[in-house]
């Protein structure tokens, strides 16, 4: 497959960094749009492995597929500017609200704004899913296996449980049937196939408390919000008040929401705390990637592990579902919202090519126009 120009993956993940507000299924429903239906760079099926792929790591999922994305179409060099162009935006932004909030002791005031796209990001989601959810539903297996995993997820159960949990249970039915055909198989090991203040105390205790948390962290920003909540709020280095901010901060300004700690490193030591807090929560995610991507490959061409894949896959998209369940709980609740989600995703289910960011720019403008009736 010939490499795509590095400068078209830095332009695209600029431009998704830049407009990929929503959390991260919205983040990937967009990233299908441009790679798969735009620009042919995957197949439907080989976005839904690195969705599957991603779930299985820790870490910020639409960074690390944005990662994959650019390790995919550019090699070595475009896993990094992938992964770097589609942060950068987020935490410019984050770092500017940083320093604001440091001057002022406040946030501004764009909450309205958020609430009213959330019925379009919500649309933007599903219509993503949709053609995703046909490719996995394989079989009434894997049917069975998406059902099972969208209850235990709405339940409360945790999101690694349910997706290895699903993934060993398809390995095991697909021994079972090997078995009864009078197969055996053998599981070969899948790997065959700034100055001093920069390096200060308080920097190297952000790095490796951020680093930790990259390198262990499943789930949602929620979870992010605990486990920043033990590790720093509990010894004192921020607030609650400040960690609240800088939570809202990620979930408001596009790209990912693990940019909220470049806005805590900033209001612990500045300039050098954003920095050094940015490199250690983002670092894992590019070795995770880095030492999974050419094992999806192998995996898909092993029946085994192919069975293993596709309910993970399933499970990935109850996981995206259930999400979409939470956001339009909390967003849609009256006429307006309801109806801007029905507009939207019809919009986006017959032109599957318009550009998502029109259509989140759109829901909010329809928001403060509706309010007006």
């Amino acid at each position: 497959m010939k490499a795509t120009p590095l400068k078209e993956i830095a332009l695209l993940f600029l431009k998704l960094g830049t407009t990929a507000f929503g959390g991260p299924a919205a983040h990937i429903a967009m990233m299908r749009q441009e790679v798969v239906v735009k620009r042919n760079w995957l197949t439907e099926q080989h976005f839904l492995d690195l969705i599957g792929a991603t779930n299985l790591i820790p870490g910020p999922n639409s960074t690390e597929m944005a990662i994959h994305i650019g390790h995919e179409k550019g090699g070595w060099k475009g896993l990094i500017i992938a992964g770097l162009c589609f942060i950068m935006p987020a935490v410019l932004i984050t770092g500017t609200l940083a320093w604001l909030y440091k001057k002022y002791g406040q946030l501004p005031q764009i909450q309205p704004f958020v609430y009213d796209i959330k019925p379009a990001i919500i649309a933007v989601i599903l219509a993503a899913i949709y053609p995703l959810a046909k490719k996995s539903l394989q079989t009434f297996e894997l049917g069975a296996i998406g059902i099972v995993a969208l209850v235990l997820s709405i339940l409360g159960y945790s999101e690694v449980l349910i997706l290895f949990g699903s993934g060993f249970l398809a390995m095991g039915l697909y021994a079972i049937r090997l078995k009864h055909k009078g197969k055996s198989f053998t599981l070969l090991p899948l790997f065959i196939m700034g100055g001093d203040d920069f390096f200060s105390r308080i920097n190297i205790s952000l790095f490796l408390s951020f680093l930790k948390i990259g390198a262990i962290l499943y789930g949602s920003g929620y979870v992010l919000f605990a486990f920043l909540d033990s590790e720093l709020v509990a010894h004192g280095i921020i607030t609650r008040q400040q960690l609240v901010d800088a939570i809202a901060v990620g979930q408001f300004t596009p790209g990912p929401v693990f940019s909220s700690v470049t806005f805590i490193g900033f209001q612990v030591n500045g300039i050098n705390g954003a920095i050094i807090s940015t490199i250690g929560i983002f670092l894992p995610s590019f070795v995770f990637v880095a030492l999974l991507n050419p094992l999806v490959s192998k995996m898909r061409g092993s029946k085994l592990f192919g069975a293993f894949l596709n309910a993970v896959n399933v499970a990935s998209i109850a996981l995206i579902v259930v999400v979409c369940y939470q956001l339009g709980k909390d967003s849609i609740n009256n006429w307006r919202s309801v109806l801007i989600a029905i507009v939207s995703i019809c919009i986006l289910l017959k032109f599957p090519r318009i550009n998502n960011a029109f259509i989140v720019l759109s829901g909010s403008i329809a928001g403060c126009l509706l309010l007006l009736i």
